[in-house]
């Protein structure tokens, strides 16, 4: 499918996107730069409700990078182990709240590259926090968006990347924001990786 081509199909389901959800919000619980950052980085092989069940725990005792360097790793994974990769990510997030104040002064930085620096934070999770809590464009692709993005022919799926550099290409940089969070919600109600249904779904069923 040529560039052109895939373009018209964007604007084909990006009226479809936002008949169905008009305005998409962050599913991850969080207050301000810093506890959207512990959020995603926990979400990883784990379930946003399942993240939103831990987080109130994990912040109620540390809620500032000042405030979560108080804890031992140990007692930080005694409350986030249900999110699963327990003492990997609890050294994560330690050692990045450790960083930020020593580097940052205790602030999340506003760059995708000295984001990607810190312990724990891919480039996925980076571009969570620099579009959602900086507004700054961005457009972060998960299994949810990946899967998507092949399936209605908008990329190849070769890789994560390509799929993220597909997408850019196809989406104005003012809708990233919002269109990254409309596919995830998309795709968990009517385009799953499992037991989809073309005729079910209100993109597959129009573009197969």
């Amino acid at each position: 499918m040529g560039r052109a081509d895939r373009h018209a199909l964007g604007q084909k389901i990006l009226v479809i996107l936002e008949k169905y959800f008009p305005e998409p919000q962050i599913p991850l619980v969080h207050k301000d730069a810093y506890t959207l950052l512990i959020a995603v980085l926990l979400s990883a092989q784990c379930t946003d409700a399942r993240v939103n069940q831990i987080t109130p725990k994990l912040f109620a005792l540390a809620d500032t990078p000042g405030k979560m360097v108080r804890l031992t790793p140990q007692e930080i994974e005694a409350i986030i182990r249900p999110c699963g990769l327990g003492p990997t990510k609890s050294k994560a997030i330690w050692q990045l709240s450790s960083d930020l104040l020593r580097k940052y002064k205790g602030r999340v930085p506003k760059t995708l590259e000295k984001l990607e620096e810190l312990p724990g934070v891919g480039h996925k999770t980076a571009s969570v926090v620099m579009t959602q809590a900086f507004k700054r464009p961005a457009f972060p692709v998960d299994t949810h968006i990946h899967r998507c993005a092949e399936r209605w022919g908008l990329s190849s799926g070769k890789s994560v990347v390509e799929t993220e550099r597909d997408l850019k290409r196809i989406f104005p940089k003012r809708l990233w924001r919002k269109i990254h969070l409309q596919i995830i919600y998309f795709a968990r109600n009517y385009c799953p990786a499992r037991g989809h249904r073309v005729l079910d779904c209100p993109i597959c069923c129009h573009i197969s």
